[in-house]
Formats: structure tokens, C-alpha cells, sequence
């Protein structure tokens, strides 16, 4: 027969406490189910799973581990790197042998370090070379002043100067002399050639003066002097005095009023009208065009002392030539024209870069065939200078329909070295002195 589990405690004890046990078990046996079916239920009459049990043996173990991880943990040591162990190893133990040569007297002179010993010296002669390497990297993060040598100060107003654009506009002013009717002056044109130059030096360098906290931001000009600090923003600002002023003057006074007129207009252009435009709108590549196509006009008109046709032709092969150059430079630049925050034509309107480039690249077709009929060149100049307008014309709308990287390198290279050999053909070509028809040959 199955006994109860309440009758358990009665065979052990009897009298009144075995009553008492055996009333206290009956009442839980009977209490019990109903205060588990109770504590298993929710408010909804949902049984409660496995899962809210989990949920709290997860609570215990997260706040034990972060009691855990709240306690302090020893800094570790610096550990030096593999290649500081290699290079001071050597050097290391040669210390060694030079300490223990100089140890006192009652250790014997014979006697070598121990590994021990070699392995503590090691790691203390290491750890020592790492913190001194830490501390002279951290010397050169910090800011200093730039001290500005003699030898380095050409060099500096070279970059500041930007010689290569001087160059570049020295020598079409060149060109615009030469191409000019009349006797060729010497004293003149070298004359023409300083005034020009100098007025370049002075534009460019106010140029680099007004765009110091934008040219730090792009890669192309993050090098610059002003934004490196080798060089003062008075110093910059009295050097293109020293060029403007006496630029100015010698192609005032030294060629004629007119010459001097152009440098000056073309300096005024470059600064207070391009270089603020470059932040506002695309208009700035049309006015930049302009200042690039004014010194073969100086050249002209330092030779002549007046504006005709020939001058506004040579002026507009250069506006036009500077588009396809310009606009494929800018192509490869784009993300770095958006750092500094210009507003260029390749960023803000691309498909309209492209258009243009070839537009213009066309136009140098119609500008050369323009040459004789305004009595400049020989009808042999639009023949055979034909064939690399032709071919920059092809790049061009290589560029327009590519539209990549690759195209508008080409475009930009090509551009390089047509514009010397358009002009080169052009003097080749120069219609002769009192000549109005059409002499067939190049001149010799």
C-alpha cells in the first residue's frame, strides 16, 4: 500500500509535536500547487518558459563581470619593438664589456656576465632607446619656428613667384613682339621681357598671399611657402611691391604708356577680380582666360604702340588655347579644388567642362585659318598648323566623350607642347615687311 508523503514525519514523531509536523505538512501539500501555478503565471495567463531563468542567470553573470572589470589592472611595461632589439643588441653588449671593465676592484677582471645579467641590460638599454626615440617624435610635432636661410631665398621666390607661369608668360609676350610688323627693337623687347616678368612675379605672389588658409587644404599647394611658414605674409606682400612698382614702370616708361597700362590692368585682374572669383562662381576660368591672353597683346603693342587685329588674334589663339589646358588640369584635380572650396568648372559642372574644352579646341581651327587673311602669317601658316589642331581637337573630344582621368591627361600633356609649336609656325610663317599678298614660304 503507497504511503503518503505527509505521513513521513508521523512515523518518526509522535505525541504533540508529530501532530503539530504532521498539520504544518498537510497544509504546505495542500498551499504549495497553488502559490507554483501562481508564481508560473503572468498577468495574461501565459506561462512563463526557461528563458526570463536564463534572463536572470545572465544578469548575475553580466554585473559579477563588470564588478570584475572595474577593478584596477597593472600598466604593463613598454615593450620595445623587434627592430629597436636587433640595431641596440650590439651595442648593448659592448656597454656590457666597457661597465664591467671599469667595476671595482674586488669583483675579478676576468670574470663575464652571466645571460642573466646580458638579458637585464638588454631590456633597460632598450626600453631607454624606445623613450628617447617617443620623445624626439614628439619634439617634431611640435610646432616651430621656421628660420629663413640666404641659400634657401631663391628658391622661396621662385615657388612664391611661380617661375614656371612666368616663364610661360614672358614667352608668349616674346612671341607677340615677334610677330608684330615692323623693325625688331632690342633694347625693347628686353625691356618688354622685365616689365612683363616682373608684373607676373608680383600678380602670382599676391595670388599665394590671398589664398594661405586654402591652398593648406589641397595636396598641389600645401607646399607652398606662405602655407610651410618659411616665409612672412609682410615679406611676400613687400616683395610684390618691389616687382609691381618698378614692373610697371619700365613698361611705362621704358616701352610706352599702352604696354604699361595692360601690365598694370592685367595685375589688377589677376588679383582682385580671378582670385576672389575662384570662390563664387565659374565665371573665374572665363576671367583667368583673360589675364593669360593679355601678354602677347603687350608684346604686340609694345612693338607697334597700338591695338589692331593681329593683336586680338594672338590674344585669342591663347584665351582659346587656355581652356582644353586648364580644364583638363582641373579634371584630375577635382577633389582637391572641392577641399579647398573653389568653385571650379569640373567640380560644380563637369559636362559643361568637357563642352568647353572642345569648343575651344575647335576654335584654334578657325583662329589659325584667321592669321593670313588678318595679314599676320602666310597662307602656309593654316596648312601646316592643321594638323596638331586637328589632333588636340581629336583629344578634346576624346575627353568630352571619355570623360576619365586618362582622357583629360592627354588632353592636358598635348596642350603643352602645342602651344610653343602653334606659335613657333606662326613666326616661321610671318608675313614680310610691306607685303599684302600671299607670299607662299615661310620666313627664313
Amino acid at each position: 500500500m503507497a504511503t503518503s508523503s505527509h505521513t513521513f514525519s508521523s512515523r518518526l514523531l509522535t505525541g504533540w509535536v508529530g501532530g503539530c509536523v504532521w498539520y504544518l505538512e498537510r497544509r504546505a501539500g495542500q498551499e504549495s500547487p497553488h502559490k507554483f501555478m501562481r508564481l508560473f503565471r503572468t498577468v495574461n495567463k501565459q506561462w512563463i518558459t526557461f528563458q526570463h531563468f536564463n534572463f536572470i542567470k545572465r544578469m548575475y553573470v553580466t554585473q559579477l563581470h563588470r564588478s570584475l572589470s572595474q577593478q584596477v589592472k597593472p600598466k604593463p611595461e613598454p615593450t620595445a619593438s623587434s627592430v629597436l632589439e636587433r640595431t641596440s643588441s650590439g651595442q648593448a653588449k659592448a656597454e656590457i664589456y666597457e661597465m664591467r671593465s671599469l667595476s671595482p676592484p674586488s669583483l675579478s677582471s676576468s670574470r663575464k656576465p652571466n645571460e642573466k645579467e646580458l638579458i637585464e641590460l638588454d631590456s633597460a638599454s632598450i626600453i631607454e632607446g624606445s623613450v628617447e626615440v617617443g620623445k624626439e617624435t614628439q619634439d617634431e610635432k611640435q610646432w616651430k619656428e621656421m628660420k629663413l636661410h640666404l641659400d634657401d631665398l631663391p628658391g622661396i621666390l621662385a615657388r612664391l613667384s611661380k617661375i614656371k607661369l612666368t616663364a610661360l608668360v614672358v614667352s608668349t609676350t616674346s612671341a607677340g613682339f615677334a610677330l608684330a610688323p615692323g623693325p625688331f627693337d632690342l633694347p625693347c623687347f628686353l625691356l618688354t621681357l622685365v616689365g612683363t616678368g616682373l608684373a607676373s612675379c608680383a600678380a602670382n605672389s599676391i595670388n599665394q598671399f590671398f589664398e594661405v588658409p586654402f591652398d593648406s587644404n589641397m595636396n598641389r599647394t600645401k607646399n607652398r611657402p606662405l602655407v610651410r611658414g618659411q616665409i612672412s605674409p609682410l615679406f611676400a606682400v613687400s616683395f610684390a611691391t618691389c616687382c609691381a612698382v618698378p614692373g610697371v614702370a619700365v613698361l611705362a616708361w621704358g616701352v610706352n604708356p599702352l604696354t604699361g597700362a595692360l601690365g598694370a590692368f592685367n595685375i589688377f585682374l589677376y588679383t582682385c577680380c580671378y582670385t576672389p572669383l575662384k570662390r563664387i562662381s565659374i565665371a573665374n576660368t572665363w576671367v583667368g582666360a583673360m589675364v593669360g591672353a593679355i601678354p602677347p597683346v603687350m608684346g604686340w603693342t609694345a612693338a607697334t604702340g597700338s591695338l589692331n587685329a593681329g593683336a586680338f588674334l594672338l590674344g585669342g589663339i591663347l584665351y582659346s588655347w587656355q581652356f582644353p589646358h586648364f580644364n583638363a588640369l582641373s579634371w584630375g584635380l577635382r577633389e582637391d579644388y572641392s577641399r579647398g572650396g573653389y568653385c571650379m568648372m569640373s567640380v560644380t559642372h563637369p559636362a559643361l567642362c568637357r563642352r568647353v574644352a572642345l569648343r575651344h579646341c575647335l576654335a584654334l581651327v578657325g583662329l589659325s585659318t584667321a592669321a593670313p587673311l588678318l595679314d599676320v602669317t602666310t597662307w602656309t601658316f593654316p596648312v601646316i598648323s592643321l594638323p596638331i589642331n586637328l589632333y588636340i581637337s581629336y583629344l578634346g573630344f576624346r575627353f568630352y566623350t571619355q570623360a576619365d582621368r586618362k582622357s583629360s591627361r592627354r588632353l592636358f600633356f598635348c596642350s603643352l607642347w602645342h602651344l610653343p609649336l602653334l606659335l613657333l609656325l606662326m613666326l616661321t610663317c610671318k608675313r614680310p615687311q610691306g607685303g599684302k599678298g600671299d607670299q607662299g614660304e615661310p620666313r627664313q
